[in-house]
């Protein structure tokens, strides 16, 4: 009986520690970029957007935590949140839907995250619905673009400026563990 106490213990302090070891090999990277939706009296019909080119500096955000691109195993959006910088008066209320694509040289444009039926609450702040897929080959490239396909349902009078805050989340090996 004792036997099968100890060797539970063991495996369970074991089992704690593989799995605080491997929370180690884990971290966040985060980008912005800005996009500007330009004033229209169209409804109800989708436009493309596409960002500019977002700098990844994958390889430093690897060697700062201790790894790099041969040993990163897993990368996913975790967070996807839209800030309206401008105008001042602006909320989201003229959105009903939104998809953003996420696309680099030599790789397919992938669905990372959206929303549907936006609420009309006067928010300046939007967190979309991210979409579990693997993003590793994006993030280890140098750069990669962000295409925002959005539907209005309000007019909208002047240029919004939004800024599109991304978080990933790197499953790495650290220094080969």
């Amino acid at each position: 009986m004792i036997k099968k106490t100890i060797a539970i213990t063991v495996l369970l302090i074991t089992f704690i520690a593989c799995d605080k070891l491997d929370e180690l090999t884990k971290f966040n990277i985060d980008y912005t970029t800005n996009i500007t939706i330009q004033s229209t009296s169209i409804l109800d019909a989708p436009f493309d957007i596409v960002t500019p080119e977002t700098t990844t500096n994958s390889q430093q955000e690897f060697e700062n935590n201790n790894t790099n691109a041969d040993l990163v195993e897993s990368v996913k959006l975790t967070k996807l949140t839209l800030n309206l910088q401008t105008p001042e008066s602006g909320d989201f209320d003229f959105l009903n839907d939104i998809a953003i694509y996420i696309n680099a040289d030599g790789l397919e444009e992938r669905l990372i995250a959206s929303s549907t039926s936006i609420p009309e609450d006067g928010s300046r702040t939007l967190d979309l619905d991210v979409v579990d897929t693997e993003l590793k080959e994006y993030i280890q490239g140098e750069t990669y673009t962000l295409r925002t396909e959005t539907t209005t349902d309000q007019t909208i009078e002047s240029d919004h400026e939004i800024e599109i805050y991304t978080r990933f989340r790197v499953d790495a090996k650290i220094l080969g563990l």
